[in-house]
């Protein structure tokens, strides 16, 4: 597959995809993700007490939820199947966010994939802006706390200074121009997941994602996402141990060769229909001088 880079427009976008209008109402129109069948995958261990939050939460219009349980030893499970009935239940045979994730998008059978934590940190009110771009076209739609409208209750000073360095060493690295690395709220076409051939169990897998998106020639998108501090309990992330695994994993999926190229990636695109040729490798990022570019956010007002 031949890849062709793309000019940008001057507002940030692909100048091929337009940004959703936003209604005159300031409400999201509950038929535009009519479409698209949306799956959410939400990775959870031990998260019977904050999980309720996040599930009453989730819009009306998403076609299925995924649990990926990570061997809970407290009522996840069951808190989740009383909050929500439908919700399906996949029970993680490996360890990690990042094996519970490619686990839940195995499992997906919705054309997009959401990834959402189970924490509470992440509000699902605000899954419109990311389903919405992806219907106009992007493959890939990332969060970002660092642009105007986003922001982080969570971030420590450390943290803060981590994800910049990561996220100013993966732009330089490889061209691209995000402005967030570090976050795991995203939505993603099905069969750009096929493409992407993700290979690492922990936290990590969330710069993996990004700099497989951007190495594969996905349309790329962000939009400002607020995060909050966990309902309960506290974060399985180590900040040492895990950053030196994201250090790890901005070299290698940085310099590893194109994972289109691998047998796996030839028979997993064999199995996917719709695939579209000559994907511009053009990261996006909303202007954040331009308040009238903003995406109408969901009918609670959230």
């Amino acid at each position: 597959m031949t890849l062709e880079q793309s000019r940008v427009s001057t507002n940030g976008f692909h100048p091929e995809l337009s940004v959703p209008p936003r209604p005159a109402n300031g409400k999201r129109s509950r038929g535009t993700t009519a479409t698209l069948r949306v799956s959410v995958v939400i990775p959870a261990r031990n998260e019977a007490e904050a999980l309720p939050y996040v599930l009453e939460k989730i819009p009306p219009w998403v076609h299925e939820v995924i649990l990926v349980d990570g061997l809970s030893v407290d009522e996840t499970v069951a808190v989740a199947k009383r909050k929500l009935p439908q919700i399906r239940v996949v029970h993680q045979t490996g360890r990690g966010k990042g094996n519970a994730l490619r686990e839940g998008f195995f499992n997906a059978k919705g054309d997009v994939i959401v990834a959402l934590d189970a924490d509470g940190s992440m509000d699902p009110g605000e899954m419109n802006r990311f389903v919405e771009l992806i219907e106009v076209g992007f493959d890939y739609v990332k969060g970002s706390r660092m642009m105007a409208g986003g922001s982080s209750e969570d971030l420590t000073r450390l943290r803060r200074f981590g994800n910049w360095v990561f996220r100013t060493l993966t732009n330089v690295i490889t061209g691209s121009r995000y402005s967030d690395l570090c976050y795991g709220y995203f939505a993603v076409r099905r069969d750009a997941i096929d493409r992407l051939d993700l290979r690492t169990d922990g936290f990590e897998i969330e710069t993996e994602i990004n700099i497989r998106a951007h190495r594969t020639g996905l349309r790329i998108g962000e939009v400002p996402s607020s995060e909050f501090v966990r309902t309960h309990g506290t974060s399985q992330l180590s900040t040492f141990k895990d950053g030196l695994r994201i250090l790890a994993t901005i070299f290698r999926t940085s310099f590893g060769r194109q994972v289109s190229a691998t047998a796996e990636g030839r028979a997993l695109e064999a199995r996917v229909s719709g695939l579209r040729n000559g994907a511009a490798p053009v990261p996006i990022s909303l202007d954040s001088e331009r308040p009238d570019m903003q995406l109408p956010r969901d009918p609670s007002g959230v």
